[in-house]
């Protein structure tokens, strides 16, 4: 008998934040029939397939029933068709990028209002819910994705649209306005995707190798620059 088990696939699906939507009814019939018709909804969970759209997991109470892995295009807020009714590509922007995710809730941004620029409908307004973001799993398998790598790596923003549909937006098509804290016209973002890998530890001549000493002023004091050092006032003798 066998005992193993492959704790990789518990990385390919994550929790979502319980959401009552309306699923088109054609996406419950392999797109053969039931257009124009909705089902009661309430998301369970996500998948993550590099390469794929994400997938969401949903309970159907009138058939106390769970459909899997339908796309972000399945799901609409009311029981009707939008007026402006957009396509998958329109709804999530890139596709997954391993199987490694999770979802969490930016609260300081989550009632904020937001704005998405569409590939074919210019801007749409929205609502926040979550946020889905891939990560590459295991540090002994070879990373074949792009999950961690700082120009490639996109977060997907899980949003309520104006027009009744949702969406999963990377944030640089993305804008987020603040009563508060937002001026009446905001400036338009020149920014460059950040392509450097920041760390702390190596590169510099700072080393620790030589002594056992719990407290290591003395080795700061040799690797600091003394035009521009700060005095510790014995900060490093009183704790670490």
């Amino acid at each position: 008998m066998c005992n193993h088990i492959d704790i990789s696939m518990s990385h390919l699906i994550c929790n979502i934040p319980n959401q009552k939507v309306w699923v088109r009814r054609e996406y419950l019939r392999d797109l053969q029939d039931g257009h124009g018709e909705f089902v009661e909804g309430h998301w369970v969970s996500a998948k993550s397939i590099p390469g794929r759209a994400f997938y969401f997991e949903t309970f159907l109470p009138e058939y106390g029933a769970l459909f899997d892995k339908l796309p972000i295009s399945a799901f609409v807020a009311d029981p009707e068709t939008p007026s402006v009714d957009m396509a998958l590509p329109d709804l999530q922007f890139w596709n997954c990028m391993d199987y490694g995710i999770t979802c969490i809730q930016k609260q300081f941004i989550g009632s904020m209002d937001f704005e998405v620029y569409t590939k074919n409908h210019g801007f749409v307004k929205g609502s926040y819910i979550a946020t889905l973001d891939n990560y590459h799993i295991h540090a002994d398998e070879i990373d074949y994705s792009t999950a961690e790598q700082p120009d490639e790596h996109k977060s997907f923003n899980l949003l309520e649209l104006e027009n009744g549909q949702y969406c999963l937006y990377p944030n640089n098509r993305m804008r987020v306005y603040d009563n508060s804290l937002t001026p009446k016209n905001p400036k338009m973002p020149d920014f460059k995707v950040s392509t450097e890998y920041y760390q702390v530890e190596n590169g510099n001549e700072y080393r620790l190798g030589d002594t056992e000493e719990y407290f290591y002023d003395a080795e700061l004091a040799e690797n600091v620059d003394k035009e521009n050092a700060i005095p510790s006032h014995g900060i490093l003798g009183q704790g670490c």
